[in-house]
C-alpha cells in the first residue's frame, strides 16, 4: 500500500490502535480498492476537464497522472 493511501487510512482511524489488523483480508481489499476507486474517479474527472477546455497543454491530463501517482496508482 502506498505510503500516501496508509496516511489515508490513518486519518480515517483505520490504522489506529490495531483496527486495521482486526479486520479480515476481505475488508482490507475492499476498503483499499474503494479508496482507489475515489482517487481513480478524481483522476478521470480531471482529464474530463481537459477535453472540455480543449486544452492544448493537457493541463488537467498531467494533473490527472499526478494524482494517480501521488496515491500508488499505475496511470
Amino acid at each position: 500500500m502506498n505510503k500516501r493511501m496508509e496516511h489515508c487510512l490513518y486519518q480515517a482511524g483505520l490504522t489506529a490502535s490495531g483496527c486495521w489488523e482486526d479486520l479480515d483480508t476481505y475488508t482490507q481489499e475492499g476498503i483499499e480498492k474503494f479508496a482507489e476507486l475515489i482517487v481513480a474517479e478524481c483522476a478521470s474527472r480531471l482529464v474530463d476537464m481537459d477535453q472540455q477546455v480543449k486544452g492544448q497543454h493537457n493541463y488537467y491530463k498531467h494533473a490527472s497522472i499526478q494524482v494517480l501517482l501521488h496515491f500508488g496508482i499505475q496511470p
